[in-house]
């Protein structure tokens, strides 16, 4: 656990080198913030109520998922690991003493927990730009249930970019698999809009999807809605948590032995 969580701190500080990404990411939490604004109050501009959301809980549902969704940086295992196969380096994390796909969560761990503090300072400092009449959970035990679930959504994500990354060992290229999980994301995630305005027949098939559990429902869950769903997304993202492990396994197992590494 030791050497986990040294991997964690390396990444943490590595984080330090590259300020002007930490700047790039806040400002692209305000722009998302920023057009929410914009685009909601021309949309409430004749209307009190959309899709059950006044003006002010439709920002804090916005404000709640940009930040969820700012968490989520775990894309670029995918790539990291396809571009390490491709060029014959993966043999890297083959030889430390760490376990490969610990060392990427660990990894993940570092850089979310250093983005952390100012993805949260970006949203409260638009909540006062904009005076707005913040929504949030009043009930500890649905926080507490929005936060496991939150937690467990980006721990899937980060088994499905790893195992995108591992399909490098059969397929000469992943973009055609990470182009339809981009797609997925950005529309069953609710970050473009939230997914109560949808169809319920369209609602009830991306319930099925592992997408909605990872910022749709933890941020209707953190500003008060959809608590009927606590337990049972709960279980559904548990569930395809334990589903993509059995995959990253088996794709190991299967392809490793066509993987030829020239260097570390």
């Amino acid at each position: 656990m030791g050497k986990y969580l040294e991997v964690t701190k390396i990444y943490m500080k590595t984080q330090l080198v590259w300020r002007a990404d930490v700047i790039f990411n806040m400002i692209f939490t305000i722009t998302k913030i920023l057009f929410a604004y914009l685009l909601w109050g021309m949309v409430y501009q004749n209307k009190e109520v959309v899709g059950q959301f006044t003006f002010h809980a439709m920002l804090s549902y916005y404000i709640v998922s940009s930040f969820l969704s700012q968490l989520e940086m775990s894309e670029g295992i995918s790539s990291e690991i396809h571009d390490r196969i491709r060029n014959g380096t993966f043999s890297k994390y083959m030889v430390i003493p760490v376990g490969i796909q610990k060392y990427f969560m660990a990894m993940e761990l570092g850089i979310v927990l250093f983005y952390i503090v100012f993805d949260f300072i970006a949203a409260v400092v638009w909540i006062f730009v904009f005076q707005i009449q913040f929504v949030f959970a009043t009930n500890v035990l649905l926080i507490l249930c929005a936060m496991i679930m939150a937690i467990l959504g980006m721990i899937f994500m980060v088994q499905l970019n790893y195992f995108l990354g591992l399909l490098t060992l059969k397929y000469q290229g992943i973009g055609t698999f990470l182009m339809i999980k981009n797609s997925l994301v950005a529309l069953v995630t609710g970050s473009i809009m939230p997914l109560v305005l949808f169809p319920e027949m369209i609602v009830k098939m991306m319930r099925l999807l592992p997408f909605y559990y990872v910022t749709y429902l933890p941020a209707m869950l953190f500003t008060g809605r959809c608590r009927e769903e606590t337990v049972t997304g709960i279980a559904v993202i548990s569930c395809w948590c334990l589903l993509m492990q059995l995959l990253i396994h088996a794709v190991w197992k299967k392809y490793l032995r066509k993987y030829d590494g020239v260097g570390i």
